[in-house]
């Protein structure tokens, strides 16, 4: 029922293979572990399915610009600040009281040149690659980056269209069912084309965009212009069907800062060892925190103390001969 928050959604995504389940978790609670903040968990609301799936039921997220126009299941618009790229918590929250599964991103054809980006290494080969040259080409050509495109083209979320109706007639299609009316649809696009023009917009989303585009970088990479979605120059229309896609848990197993598993009393229990992104990131906050101490670790200490002493040595044998003396 539209309104109340449901406990899960009835479908999903998955962002990760099969075997990627958890099962040390609970394998090491039963050791003796204690395993916290199990009932926070981090799905995000952009996933697509892929149209080439390396495992089962295998979801992309869009790591979406903020033009797009956010709509739920039946065609409204999401409210503020529910833009694409702005919450993806408080996005999942309210889409969980619509009662549907899915939401749609309507947008232009401008749009997906500039605004999408795809999780997944498969999906960046030019960041992969580690070629300037090829992040460049794929950023600065005209059309969409090639692993967009082939989404675009090729995947079951995607609709393109040359006008409203034809676009939410394909929507429907999509979705399986007539919950979206073209005369609604598209008076929300025309109020959103309509504030394009407006300098004293109160269309927080216009407003949000033209702040993005402030930043240098944003506006050469990753924003497009602002415009209408209804121009035909900007055209054809896309609409994507978006999807809950599972990522990870927020909770698991309570360790200290040497990555040792704990027990309910707060002891190490011997054998298991925390590793991974988290601890990672863990060790690296401890690092910061003992540098901020002034506790430099010994073979840092040592090392800078050769390079000063090397560093003196050449500056020696440099004012012995007559060199100039080093100075970096």
């Amino acid at each position: 029922m539209a309104g109340q928050p449901r406990h899960s959604p009835d479908q999903m995504l998955t962002g990760v293979p099969a075997y990627v389940d958890g099962r040390m978790i609970g394998i090491t609670e039963r050791a003796g572990g204690q395993v916290v903040n199990r009932d926070r968990m981090w799905h995000y609301v952009e996933g697509i399915r892929n149209y080439a799936p390396v495992w089962e039921n295998h979801g992309i997220r869009i790591l979406p610009g903020p033009s797009s126009l956010w709509l739920d299941a039946t065609g409204r618009r999401l409210p503020v600040p529910l833009f694409p790229g702005f919450d993806t918590l408080g996005t999942l929250a309210h889409l969980r009281t619509t009662g549907h599964d899915y939401s749609w991103f309507v947008l232009s054809q401008k749009v997906i040149e500039k605004e999408f980006a795809l999780s997944g290494s498969e999906q960046n080969p030019d960041l992969t690659g580690k070629s300037i040259r090829e992040v460049l080409r794929q950023r600065l050509r005209a059309g969409a980056p090639e692993p967009v495109e082939a989404f675009k083209q090729q995947g079951a979320d995607f609709v393109v269209a040359d006008d409203i109706r034809e676009l939410v007639a394909g929507m429907n299609r999509v979705a399986g069912n007539d919950l979206l009316d073209a005369a609604d649809v598209e008076r929300q696009v025309v109020a959103r084309d309509r504030e394009i023009d407006n300098a004293f917009t109160k269309d927080l989303q216009v407003t949000a965009i033209r702040g993005a585009r402030n930043y240098r970088a944003d506006k050469l990479f990753r924003v497009a212009p602002p415009h209408r979605f209804l121009d035909p120059k900007a055209g054809p229309l896309i609409a994507v069907q978006l999807h809950v896609i599972t990522r990870k848990s927020l909770g698991g197993l309570n360790t200290d800062l040497s990555g040792r598993v704990l027990d309910e009393s707060g002891a190490p229990v011997p054998g298991p060892v925390r590793r991974g992104r988290g601890e990672r990131l863990r060790r690296r906050r401890r690092a910061r925190l003992s540098l901020a101490r002034g506790d430099v670790p010994r073979r840092l200490h040592l090392l800078g103390q050769g390079r000063r002493q090397r560093r003196s040595r050449r500056d020696r044998v440099g004012a012995g001969t007559g060199r100039c003396r080093r100075t970096s």
